[in-house]
Order: C-alpha cells, then sequence, then structure tokens
C-alpha cells in the first residue's frame, strides 16, 4: 500500500468508513432508531472527510493513494483531482439529507427490508467514492461494476413481479454493456497507450488515429451504460419501481452521476480533450447527445405517471454532460461539471417531493394531483424551485450550467447546440411547470357528497419535509456558489502542484 500524506488515509477512509457503516448496521436490525443514527452519523463523518480533502485539491494538490498491483502496470489506485472532488462532495453532501428523508419515507410505509436498505445504500457510497477518486481507468472499471451489484437490492426492494422484471433489465443492460463494450475499450486503451493512468491532457495523445479514437469514444460512451444515453436508457425508467429514496439515489447521487461523469472523466483524463478536438472524433457524440436531450424530452411530456415523468427528464439532463464533454472544450467541461452538481440538487428536490406526495396521499399520477398543493404546499413550493433550477433560470443553480454549455457550443461553432439547448429548456418548463399549476389552481377532486379534498395541510412526515426543504435550498445556494465550483473544475486545466 502507497500513500501519499495524512490526504492518502482520507482517500481509504472515504470509502472504507461507508463499508463499515454497511457491516455494523445488520447487528441494531432490530432496533431502528440506533440503526438509523449510525447511518447518520456515517453519512455526516463520510461528508467532513470529503470536505477535508477540498482544500488541499483547491491549492492544486492532487492526493493519491495505492492499494495494490494486481499485474505490472495495474493497480487498485486513487487519486483526488478537481472532477472527481467535486463528484464526492455531492454524493456524500446529498447522502445526508437522503438517509433523513429516508427515515421519514421508509417509516411511514413500514416498509420490509429497511436493514438491508440502509446497508446496501452504505456500499453504494463507498462504490461512489471509489468512481470519485478513481486514479485510472482499471479501479474505475472495479467500483462501477460494484456499484451495480450492490444497488440491485434497492431496485428490487419490493420483490414483486414487477421488481424483479426491472432488475433483471438493470442487471442486463448496465454488466451487458459493461462486459460487452466499457471492458474492451479499457483494454484497448492500456494495449495503445501502455498505462490505465489518468493524465492531465489524456494518456491517448498521439497513440490512435482518428478512426481508432472515434471507435473508442464510441465504446466508452455506449458502455458506460449508466450515463443512459439512448438508446442504452430502457433501465432507468424501468427501476421508478423502486422506493423513492432509490431513486433519489439512481438519478440526483450515484448511479447516473457515476455514468456522466465517468465518461467526462475519461474525455478529460483519457482521451484529453485538444487531442479529441483536433481528431474531430468528437463530432458525432455531440449529434446524439443532442438526439438523446431532445427525445427524452419530448417523451416525458407524454408520461402521466410523476416518477416516469422524472425519469424521462433525467435522461435528458444527463445528456447535456454529455453533449458538454463532446464538445471537447474548456468551456464546455466546466458546463459539464457545474450540470452534475446542479442537477443533482434540483432532480433529488423533485424526487423527493414525489415520495413526499405517495407518502401523505398516495397519489402517483400527474392527473390525480390536482388542487395537492393546498394540502401539501411546502412540498409543492419545493418542488417548484426544484423545477425552476432544472429548466435554468435564475436565482437557481440550474442556470450556470446550461449557461456555460451554451457558451462551451459557441466557442465551438455549434450553433444548432445553443438552439438544442434553449429547445430543451423549453421543453423542460412544458413538462414540469403545468405539474405546479395543477397542484395550486386546479379544483381539486369532489367526493361522493360533492366536498373537495383540498382542505387542511397534509403534508409527509417532517424528516420528509426537512430533506426536500434542505435540497431545495441548495438549489438557491448553487446559484450563488457556481463560482468557486467553476474555480475548482479550473484546476483540471492547470498543472497540480
Amino acid at each position: 500500500m502507497t500513500l501519499l500524506g495524512e490526504a492518502g488515509h482520507l482517500i481509504l477512509l472515504a470509502i472504507l468508513l461507508p463499508l463499515g457503516c454497511a457491516l455494523v448496521l445488520p447487528l441494531f436490525r432490530n432496533i431502528p432508531n440506533l440503526r438509523e443514527a449510525v447511518t447518520l452519523l456515517t453519512a455526516l463523518a463520510l461528508a467532513a472527510i470529503v470536505l477535508m480533502l477540498l482544500p488541499v485539491v483547491e491549492a492544486g494538490g492532487r492526493p493519491a493513494a495505492q492499494l495494490l498491483e494486481v499485474a505490472p502496470g495495474l493497480a487498485i489506485a486513487f487519486a483526488v483531482e478537481p472532477l472527481g472532488m467535486l463528484f464526492a462532495l455531492v454524493a456524500s453532501l446529498l447522502w445526508i439529507v437522503n438517509s433523513i428523508y429516508s427515515i421519514g419515507y421508509m417509516r411511514a410505509h413500514d416498509e420490509p427490508r429497511q436493514t438491508t436498505f440502509y446497508a446496501c445504500f452504505a456500499i453504494a457510497l463507498a462504490s461512489t467514492m471509489g468512481i470519485a477518486f478513481a486514479g485510472n481507468l482499471f479501479t474505475l472499471f472495479l467500483c462501477y461494476e460494484a456499484l451495480t451489484l450492490c444497488t440491485f437490492p434497492l431496485v428490487t426492494h419490493k420483490r414483486n413481479a414487477e421488481a424483479m422484471r426491472a432488475g433483471r433489465l438493470y442487471l442486463l443492460l448496465l454488466l451487458g454493456t459493461s462486459m460487452v463494450l466499457f471492458l474492451p475499450a479499457i483494454m484497448a486503451t492500456w494495449f495503445l497507450a501502455g498505462t490505465t493512468d489518468f493524465m492531465p491532457g489524456g494518456i491517448l495523445a498521439g497513440k490512435a488515429s482518428p478512426l481508432v479514437t472515434g471507435l473508442l469514444l464510441a465504446l466508452y460512451a455506449f458502455g458506460i451504460g449508466k450515463a443512459a444515453i439512448m438508446p442504452v436508457h430502457f433501465w432507468l425508467p424501468a427501476a421508478m419501481v423502486a422506493p423513492t429514496p432509490v431513486s433519489a439515489l439512481l438519478h440526483a447521487v450515484a448511479v447516473v452521476k457515476a455514468g456522466v461523469f465517468a465518461i467526462l472523466k475519461i474525455v478529460v483524463y483519457v482521451f484529453g480533450i485538444e487531442t479529441l478536438a483536433l481528431a474531430g472524433a468528437n463530432e458525432w457524440l455531440i449529434y446524439v447527445g443532442s438526439a438523446s436531450l431532445l427525445l427524452a424530452s419530448l417523451i416525458a411530456l407524454t408520461r402521466d405517471n410523476l416518477k416516469a415523468r422524472l425519469a424521462y427528464s433525467t435522461i435528458s439532463q444527463l445528456a447535456y454532460v454529455v453533449v458538454g464533454a463532446a464538445l471537447a472544450g474548456s468551456t464546455g467541461i466546466l458546463g459539464s461539471g457545474l450540470q452534475i452538481a446542479t442537477h443533482a440538487a434540483g432532480k433529488i428536490t423533485l424526487f423527493f417531493c414525489a415520495g413526499a406526495i405517495y407518502v401523505a396521499s398516495h397519489k402517483t399520477e400527474i392527473s390525480e394531483m390536482a388542487g395537492i398543493g393546498r394540502k401539501m404546499p411546502v412540498t409543492m413550493l419545493a418542488f417548484l424551485v426544484g423545477s425552476l433550477s432544472i429548466i435554468g433560470l435564475p436565482p437557481f443553480g440550474g442556470m450556470w450550467s446550461k449557461w456555460l454549455l451554451a457558451l462551451g457550443a459557441l466557442e465551438a461553432g455549434h450553433v444548432f447546440v445553443v438552439a438544442v439547448l434553449m429547445l430543451s429548456s423549453l421543453l423542460s418548463a412544458a413538462y414540469l411547470l403545468p405539474i405546479v399549476a395543477r397542484a395550486f389552481f386546479a379544483a381539486p377532486p369532489a367526493d361522493a357528497h360533492g366536498h373537495g379534498h383540498g382542505e387542511g395541510i397534509q403534508e409527509a412526515p417532517l424528516a420528509c419535509l426537512i430533506a426536500l426543504c434542505a435540497t431545495a435550498l441548495l438549489c438557491v445556494v448553487l446559484f450563488f456558489q457556481a463560482g468557486r465550483i467553476e474555480s475548482l473544475l479550473a484546476g483540471i486545466f492547470t498543472a497540480p502542484q
């Protein structure tokens, strides 16, 4: 084992701490309060560890740790750079609010197998930290696969026929794309570059022809199925059968973010944005990402089930990150990185609200939600905040990521991408804002005696409300803190200290 200073120990602790939590939780299977206290304390401790690494990276440091060398030149190794630092911050901070939300949601529903739920959640966060801090493609692949396997029990939590079908599709698509496309891409990269280590400027610079570069990019883009680029997206809407805290994990905290993060990191540190742009191998991905962005938005318009609509919204919003990476320019990369953070805050808020509605009223279809804002004003105001951030309006964080992506498209000479981004924002407004309008301004349904059901406040449990209000507030905070995130990400393009 090789560690570089105290920060190297922090990297390993960030990965091992959630694993330790998962091992301890079964001991408290019959003591729910203690089980959930351990989960919350671990989440807080993980966030503190990640925050301790932040100033080191902001100062230009690149702390690293190597566990073992599997073969000559092939090691399980970790290193913290700006992109990984941002992803780790997003995942660790949102685990805290997701844990608070889960307590309210899981107890309100009296869900079975809650200990398994919390343990798998902890393992998922350990895998996510491994992905964020992966120092090479080999380590990234191992942690990526671990994330797939440990989230399978979460997707199939209900264990009914629908959940098991969704779980099979989840494994088939994610493991299938990994083994058939992602793994061969890593092997080809190792053969061409002689290493799998992530390096500024890319390890494939001058090592592959434009044709080979384009083929490798295709293998990575579609092999990383968690990015949900169409047509490798079907697993995501199907997985909405899982409990809402799991949906929040899939869409905001870990799984899909791990996918687009991996693509972004590979573009920057394996291909190198200059190499990719000069080879012209990125052009096709710009068009594929743009098509996925618009098609998913159009499909979202047709879905009456709230979680299904939000699932297709996620597919569309993930494509923003892919397009930004494919633009192969510094501004586009900054926009993609910021989109990971701002979309996480906005989308987890929307899913928290969807779960709160289900807990309080057992409604899942948008057509059933007329007047629900009168009974659940806090929830629906938070939904409005999350929606406005996803759309990209000020003063919410989603504005800045879309602004940078548009600037990146103009710098790269792709004016049509700006038009795509604008159209997507309009479509986002079209499938999100009518939900809020229906909730607050449509007449509530009448009962058998002709009386409306809109009277009286009937919000979800307090733990759910605390979580969704916190993430709604985060959408606003990110608007004012976007400059610091941009400064952190700018370190991608400067030499480490």
